[in-house]
């Protein structure tokens, strides 16, 4: 391999990777933006600067920022997942009607979530080797996952009768700290690992960058979309306990919506939409940023059909000083 093709295919070390994220311009925008919002809630939104606040964005954004780990790697390699929102209403509802036939939940848990990862990996397995855009691959899944959460009971919910799957999941606490607080850090932490700190993080970046070049390195390339797609529906899967816990139910509309948050907070963060450029970390604040948005928009009193348009528009002025 000659050297001008290691050079295009080469990786800047990790710590010098995350300063040079750091030192970025997209980001600092961003994050400016994100102070001027919050100080604009707390100046004008009654009782916005509470503990109480803190925490109910803190549980709103739980479910956001575990599916918005998943979907950096997916986009980071240059694709999208249209049918995480559907795959949280399908995994609540496969594990609440396995609690209901007696399945122990730390037996259906696991089960879900590798459901999860095989749903996802033959996403990334048709948009690899049949070639079809993922745009499309994963539109057509959300009709899928939708249908088949809406058919395993008549489109009625599962109630989950399950107390230590709900305590452990969501109704518990740990250090004073509530339970999917600690699940969305173990969440953050392993995705931080993976993309920051590993070969695959390495080579899903540069599969997103220049996918010929990564090919000419050796790079398996349609693996490592694959993996992305699994790692997706994991979170997914996770997003769908959470959710189940916290309703002690599996609802098929539990996840309606979900994936335009998703994508939003995963652009909003720094990750490119072209792929080659994410940053954890930055997806999690721009989790954090659409859940102030949307509880500060609730507590100033707004209109839904008001707050949909205000959310929209600062989402669109946000995501475009992040565009690659």
């Amino acid at each position: 391999m000659s050297n001008a093709t290691q050079s295009t295919v080469s990786q800047p070390n990790p710590g010098s990777a995350l300063l040079g994220r750091l030192l970025s311009p997209g980001p600092h925008v961003t994050y400016i933006i994100f102070i001027i919002i919050i100080g604009f809630f707390v100046i004008f939104a009654p009782n916005f600067a509470t503990w109480g606040t803190a925490g109910a964005v803190g549980r709103i954004t739980a479910v956001v920022t575990i599916m918005a780990v998943g979907m950096t790697f997916v986009i980071v390699c240059g694709e999208i997942d249209l049918s995480v929102g559907s795959h949280v209403s399908f995994a609540a509802m496969v594990v609440a009607m396995l609690l209901y036939n007696d399945v122990p939940g730390w037996i259906a848990s696991p089960l879900v979530l590798l459901l999860g990862a095989g749903v996802g990996a033959i996403n990334g397995i048709i948009v690899t080797k049949l070639r079809i855009p993922s745009f499309l691959v994963t539109l057509g899944r959300l009709s899928v996952l939708r249908g088949l959460a809406l058919s395993f009971t008549g489109s009625m919910p599962v109630p989950i009768v399950d107390r230590e799957y709900v305590e452990v999941l969501a109704g518990g606490t740990m250090l004073g700290i509530p339970a999917p607080t600690w699940w969305t850090l173990v969440t953050v932490v392993a995705g931080f690992y993976l993309l920051h700190m590993t070969v695959f993080g390495k080579r899903a970046l540069a599969t997103g960058g220049n996918t010929i070049a990564a090919r000419f390195s050796g790079i398996n390339t349609d693996l490592i979309r694959i993996i992305a797609f699994a790692l997706c529906g994991v979170t997914a899967s996770m997003a769908g306990l959470v959710l189940s816990a916290r309703s002690a139910a599996g609802n098929p509309i539990l996840g309606q919506g979900l994936e335009l948050d998703v994508i939003a907070a995963v652009i909003i963060g720094g990750t490119s939409l072209f792929g080659g450029r994410g940053f954890i970390l930055g997806s999690v604040v721009g989790a954090i940023f659409i859940g102030i948005l949307g509880f500060g928009l609730i507590v100033m009193g707004l209109s839904t059909s008001i707050q949909e348009v205000v959310k929209g528009l600062i989402i669109i002025g946000a995501v475009s000083v992040n565009r690659k």
